[in-house]
């Protein structure tokens, strides 16, 4: 019999916790598990679920638009914020429920509060209650950063947006990742008169360069009001308007204002450092390649490591981690060639070197192709899609592909099967192209850019 009360106790109850917490316990461990919000953390609850939602409901205003352009009569149109934000609450509730069932299915004992670490093998609940634990996992996540401006507490979150009670009609968004860039176009096809504020030279910083101007391009000419080089100097409330003063002096009048300024990790208050766990500057648990700490018995998982902040990583992290600690089997999660979409509109699809990083390391061509998808034609819209290949020299291999356009989320994914396989600039030209399509342009661009 165990000394302990459970060979694995974990703290957070999101993509990655959940998957370990699950796993293991479904191996015959003792499982334990705490969340003080909702299960299924920042994806499910407030970030990548309900977010897509919101970008197919913002899309149709677009399509409308097009349809016209393909012989439909459009009638009387206007949207209902209250009816969407029912139905993305309702689809929460569900998932939530299968997060949970998940666990309570496999003989998780699962905690609906706050869990603490004592020691390295001692987690303190809210309520007062210690458990012991042989192995504790730190799966907490991350949430979102607000910096010391004057008037920051009339600003809200993406963890706000979707508690909205109406939609805001003018909004700044201040930020220029991918999660600003998200929300810009999110509230700009739903009707709202959007205003974004970078303090950089441009959108999001650590994409492929062409793709960042080609994407701010588009979102200008979609009606955002993007400002660069531009940051926020204090925000003050009149009534129900926020007035926003700028770096430049001018005021803008808004309804409401939601910062995008980056993530910390959750790691607040939690005991890390009092036990021995080394944390980061930006808040993180610093972890070897097995997610384990600088205690042997704590391990951590996911965004709270601030590593590669994606769910499917955390949930790679997590099923590694039960090879790792549960079945004596030492695998290291693999963190190169992780395939990637942004749902800005248009739709970014990533992998690998951007052009500026690779010309860094290598010796490179670059192929590219820039054109008007078929349905914009008819539609009438001057939009336009951007493919780029990177590719090695020497070994021909394709090192990285950057999309913008249609569907760029869905082709990036099998294109990443192909690259992280080690595919050639070779293999992609013997592909046979599926026409009509946009991309059939990956596998018929025949010749570098000079």
């Amino acid at each position: 019999m165990s000394k302990y009360d459970f060979d694995l106790f974990v703290i957070g109850g999101g993509s990655g916790g959940v998957r370990a917490g699950r796993v293991a316990a479904q191996g015959g461990a003792k499982v334990g598990l705490a969340e003080e919000y909702r299960y299924g953390g920042t994806c499910v609850i407030r970030g990548c679920v309900p977010k897509k939602l919101m970008v197919y409901a913002s899309g149709y205003s677009e399509a409308m638009d097009d349809a016209e352009g393909f012989g439909w009569t459009i009638g009387k149109r206007s949207f209902d914020w209250m009816s969407l934000r029912k139905k993305i609450d309702e689809e929460l509730v569900r998932l939530e429920g299968l997060y949970r069932k998940g666990l309570t299915g496999n003989g998780v004992e699962v905690f609906d509060m706050r869990a603490t670490i004592k020691d390295a093998h001692t987690v303190e609940l809210a309520d007062g209650r210690t458990f012991s634990a042989k192995t504790i996992l730190v799966a907490t996540g991350g949430r979102p950063y607000l910096p010391a401006t004057k008037g920051i507490e009339h600003v809200m979150t993406s963890n706000d947006v979707f508690l909205m009670d109406e939609l805001p009609r003018r909004i700044l968004v201040v930020g220029g990742g991918y999660i600003a860039c998200e929300f810009a176009g999110i509230f700009n096809g739903m009707g709202s008169e959007v205003k974004q504020f970078y303090r950089g030279a441009q959108i999001l910083r650590g994409f492929d360069g062409e793709v960042r101007g080609h994407v701010a391009d588009e979102m200008i000419r979609k009606g955002i009001s993007l400002h660069l080089g531009t940051d926020v100097m204090e925000i003050e409330k009149k009534g129900k308007e926020l007035h926003v003063t700028c770096t430049n002096g001018s005021v803008s009048v808004v309804d409401a204002v939601l910062y995008a300024t980056g993530r910390i990790a959750n790691t607040q208050d939690m005991g890390l450092e009092e036990v021995g766990v080394k944390i980061g500057r930006r808040s993180e648990i610093m972890v070897d390649r097995y997610s384990k700490t600088s205690v042997a018995s704590i391990y951590a998982v996911g965004d709270v490591t601030d590593r590669v902040n994606l769910t499917p990583v955390a949930i790679r992290e997590g099923m590694a981690f039960v090879e790792t600690v549960f079945n004596d089997n030492p695998t290291a999660m693999d963190h190169e060639m992780i395939p990637t979409a942004v749902f800005t509109q248009p739709e970014i699809g990533t992998i690998g070197y951007t052009e500026e990083d690779a010309r860094e390391d290598f010796d490179i061509e670059v192929y590219r192709a820039a054109f008007r998808p078929m349905a914009n034609i008819l539609a009438g819209r001057d939009e336009r899609a951007l493919m780029k290949l990177i590719v090695e020299k020497a070994s021909q291999k394709v090192i990285g592909c950057h999309l913008v356009g249609p569907a760029s989320g869905e082709m990036i994914q099998m294109v990443g099967i192909a690259i992280k396989m080690g595919a050639t600039k070779a293999d992609f030209d013997r592909t046979v192209a599926v026409h009509p399509t946009a991309a059939e342009e990956l596998v018929t661009m025949k010749e570098p850019v000079r």
